[in-house]
């Protein structure tokens, strides 16, 4: 610990280096945070997948069998309850938190690495570098970690297909991860890659790039320490601003990635991102891409809430400097 003279701001400081600043127990701190954070907010991640999936021409053969569209989030989650059981609602948490093992630990230590980078040293860390660390680490992140995204997505939708009796596509995460190999070879793992990699990079962009920026500003104006006050502010402003930069690029990605293929492995309803954003639009209308940012906000303020305090509390009680 060390009192500033000209704040009197008491700031932790790293008197020498420790093993919980290295790159692996960051690494790993930060995948146990967001298994944490993920395991608390799943049931909203599945409640925003069905709920953006409704509207979608992959979804009208099943709405045509009786399916409720466009229920709303609350709706949707006491639907799953009622017509599929309580434990449905964490359907595909396995490969989420598979996701995890790579998404959550590489855009953090990625971030850290760019930031200290681009620091070079000096105390001072400009928006724009704070940005471009946070759509970096973000981007990298993502595209690692896109086939777990991508098994978690076909998993979370079997629910409802069970549900109104129609024939299941998958029956676990092994199985849903051999019929996309199957079906599209390795590369069709990366299938909806694309908007996938542009929505991490903007989520990123507003949760790492708010959370830190908002951390360092609330601490340099008010005075307060690295404390759980000062985290739990940031991490609120960080879930808004993902939530509303990321949705409209979740819709998209969600839809391609649940969108049939042929046996080539080719989507039958999208081109691609730009397709499946102008086909939305011209549907649907603009804020069709803003189809469960309820949800999506909802989950990302807990979401971001819990990884956050958990992040810091773990680094803290091992002894490692204020990320």
């Amino acid at each position: 610990m060390q009192q500033t003279a000209a704040t009197g701001r008491t700031e932790m400081r790293p008197v020498k280096y420790h093993y919980a600043d290295s790159f692996w127990c960051t690494y790993l701190v930060s995948v146990f945070a967001a298994s944490i954070a993920e395991t608390v907010t799943y049931p909203l991640d599945l409640t925003k997948t069905r709920l953006q999936i409704q509207g979608e021409a992959a979804a009208a053969a099943v709405d045509a069998e009786g399916a409720l569209k466009y229920r709303g989030m609350f709706a949707t989650a006491t639907g799953i309850i009622r017509e599929e059981g309580a434990l449905k609602l964490w359907q595909g948490i396995t490969p989420a938190l598979y996701r995890h093992l790579v998404y959550s630990g590489v855009r953090i230590v990625t971030y850290d690495a760019l930031r200290k980078k681009l620091r070079n040293g000096k105390e001072s860390f400009s928006l724009w570098q704070s940005a471009l660390s946070g759509v970096g680490a973000g981007a990298l992140a993502q595209w690692l970690a896109s086939p777990a995204d991508l098994v978690k997505v076909h998993v979370q939708m079997e629910g409802k297909r069970r549900a109104l009796g129609l024939e299941p596509r998958v029956h676990s995460a092994a199985h849903a991860f051999r019929e996309i190999v199957s079906r599209g070879g390795v590369f069709g793992l990366w299938k909806g890659s694309v908007p996938n990699v542009q929505r991490a990079a903007l989520v990123n962009l507003g949760d790492l790039t708010t959370y830190d920026t908002v951390k360092h500003f609330i601490m340099h104006k008010t005075g307060l320490p690295d404390c759980h006050l000062v985290h739990i502010m940031s991490s609120i402003c960080a879930g808004l601003v993902a939530a509303t930069m990321g949705t409209p690029a979740d819709v998209v990605k969600t839809r391609i990635m649940n969108q049939p293929t042929d046996a080539s492995g080719k989507g039958l309803l999208y081109k691609g991102s730009i397709d499946c954003l102008q086909q939305t639009i011209g549907k649907e209308g603009f804020f069709a891409l803003y189809k469960g940012f309820l949800p999506v906000w909802i989950r990302m303020a807990p979401w971001s809430l819990t990884f956050w305090l958990s992040f810091e509390q773990i680094r803290a009680s091992l002894g490692a400097s204020g990320y």
